[in-house]
């Protein structure tokens, strides 16, 4: 099972040049996939030397910090492109752990999707500040008010898609820019009738360099909410079609 674990990456290169073999460890049929905004710290030039080193690296450079939506799209669209038959995507600081890759796969292979997640038992964070814990309470209490999800876990990035399920979720569609793509991802699903499992995870605080969470970006994600709440998505087979069926509740 050809699977690939998208990175998205801005001035990662502390970790970039670790994590990526630690996903490869998990076997042979795991790929990696670095989206790079051209970190001006190096990072896509690390990237580049681990994929003249492993064919199982691939590297997609970007003009810029283009945002962590759009390198999902991107990330995920190329995924596709390389014939994945499964696509994670993580975090590239070891705030997730490459050893719960194959377990998310599992879980995709039965449910279609599979999350890990903070917020169920036997999950946690660690390091984190009491503001960044009442910042991600808010948004997955948002989400789930708004989306009408029901996982405890709507803001995690790790996660895994099977392929058919993620052709369906129309990567290169995605219109958020920050971070609101994980519950754009997640609405698409639910629209879909696709429930992600949820694997527990302990979220750790990055190895190095600097978190890219800031208050801008919770606001831009809220927006964002409101605007899927409001839009709502068709699945483009129904887009003709005359179907409300991709209508946020």
């Amino acid at each position: 099972m050809n699977c690939i674990v998208v990175m998205p990456t801005y001035n990662e290169r502390p970790n970039i040049e670790e994590i990526v073999p630690a996903v490869l460890a998990n076997g042979p049929d795991w790929r990696a996939l670095i989206v790079d905004d051209g970190s001006p710290d190096g990072t896509g030039e690390a990237a580049d030397a681990l994929a003249a080193r492993d064919p199982r690296v691939n590297v997609l450079h970007r003009a810029g910090k283009l945002g962590l939506g759009t390198a999902y799209r991107d990330g995920l669209s190329r995924a596709l492109a390389l014939g994945c038959d499964y696509a994670c995507t993580m975090d590239s600081d070891f705030s997730h752990d490459p050893k719960a890759l194959p377990k998310l796969r599992e879980l995709a292979e039965r449910r279609g999707a599979a999350h890990g997640s903070r917020y169920v038992p036997g999950g946690a964070t660690v390091g984190w500040s009491f503001g960044r814990k009442v910042n991600s309470a808010c948004a997955n209490f948002l989400t789930r008010l708004l989306l009408g999800v029901k996982l405890r876990d709507c803001t995690s990035g790790f996660r895994c898609y099977r392929r058919d399920v993620l052709e369906k979720l129309q990567p290169a569609t995605l219109t958020a820019k920050g971070y609101a793509v994980l519950e754009e991802l997640l609405l698409r699903c639910r629209i879909l009738g696709v429930t992600p499992a949820e694997h527990p995870i302990i979220f750790l605080e990055r190895k190095a360099g600097q978190s890219k969470i800031n208050i801008g970006e919770s606001f831009s994600a809220l927006r964002m909410l409101i605007k899927l709440r409001v839009r709502g998505w068709q699945p483009a087979e129904a887009a003709t079609g005359g179907s409300s069926a991709g209508k946020a509740p």
